[in-house]
């Protein structure tokens, strides 16, 4: 029978962790999250300020789990319920009992190894997640996320929160309502994207040692789309705008279209790779990366869009 070891921290406080940990699951309101991976020796949990309820630590088996008594954690419809249940309400002034639910904040960085599979669940807390290599879920409300050196497979929910991601060569899904997606350096080659008015900037870099097709699927409905490829570019290319603009760094690629909708079409290289962006009245640019690259971080430019 595997033993559960239980904390309850209601204030600053540092934790080693001797048994292996194997999965991260982290359930919060506010404040910050920071995962990253650890060099060496066990897993590692330090609360530097709790505001409102302790923190609950649960252990058990492999299964590490941050979160509170009021907010278990079972499965995806379990935060799902609590966030669409009373506190939610409250929040809107409905009662005070509620809005005491939601006024209660931790900052927390857990340090596991990098094979450890991440789930991260924030209304308003910052998530950072830092050289993991298993797969890594974050969902979050209004909360910003940061993802950095991962190579696993990477799912991100969000409401309004944006989400960066760099150097991630793994898998990216990206799904929100008018959050935005930044890729900085994406080495992956795959990008599934999709928002109601979010912006959304990828910039793929080459991956020399370990080159892969770009398969790239963006869908907006008002956000604005900018991509940049690496050099030289090697995928099938389709690109939509109902109203937007577009612009288009790729001489044989063909831009129709002079009144309403337009699209981008055509075949890069071998057109071995995948991309296809849609957006009703977002603008859509397609950029070309220099071959030495040495440039500033792509940005919107509503201008030239």
């Amino acid at each position: 029978m595997t033993e559960q070891m239980t904390w309850s921290v209601a204030a600053p406080q540092k934790l080693d962790f001797e048994q292996p940990v194997t999965e991260l699951r982290v359930r919060v309101v506010g404040g910050t999250v920071n995962v990253v991976a650890a060099d060496e020796g066990p897993a590692r949990l330090e609360v530097a300020e709790v505001d409102g309820p302790p923190l609950q630590v649960v252990q058990e088996g492999g299964a590490l789990t941050l979160s509170y008594e009021d907010l278990p954690w079972n499965g995806a419809q379990g935060f799902k319920k609590w966030f669409e249940g009373k506190p939610w309400k409250a929040w809107s002034g409905a009662s005070e009992d509620g809005r005491k639910a939601w006024e209660r904040s931790v900052t927390v960085t857990v340090a596991v190894a990098a094979g450890t599979r991440v789930q991260v669940a924030a209304v308003s807390a910052a998530t950072f997640v830092s050289g993991i290599g298993g797969p890594v879920d974050v969902n979050g409300v209004s909360g910003d996320t940061t993802l950095v050196g991962l190579s696993g497979r990477v799912k991100a929910h969000t409401v309004s929160g944006s989400v960066e991601a760099q150097s991630v060569t793994g898998e990216l899904g990206f799904h929100s309502v008018s959050g935005g997606l930044t890729v900085v350096d994406g080495v992956g080659g795959s990008v599934r994207a999709d928002s109601v008015s979010g912006d959304m900037l990828i910039d793929l870099a080459p991956d020399a040692a370990a080159p892969k097709p770009v398969d790239i699927v963006l869908n907006s409905v008002s956000g604005e789309v900018a991509i940049r490829l690496p050099h030289p570019a090697d995928a099938k290319v389709e690109a939509n705008t109902a109203t937007g603009g577009v612009s288009n760094a790729f001489e044989d690629l063909r831009v129709s279209g002079q009144f309403g909708a337009k699209r981008i079409t055509g075949t890069l290289g071998t057109g071995a790779g995948t991309l296809r962006a849609t957006t009703v009245s977002g603008a859509i640019a397609l950029l070309r990366r220099p071959q030495a690259e040495a440039d500033a971080p792509l940005q919107l430019d509503k201008k030239v869009l």
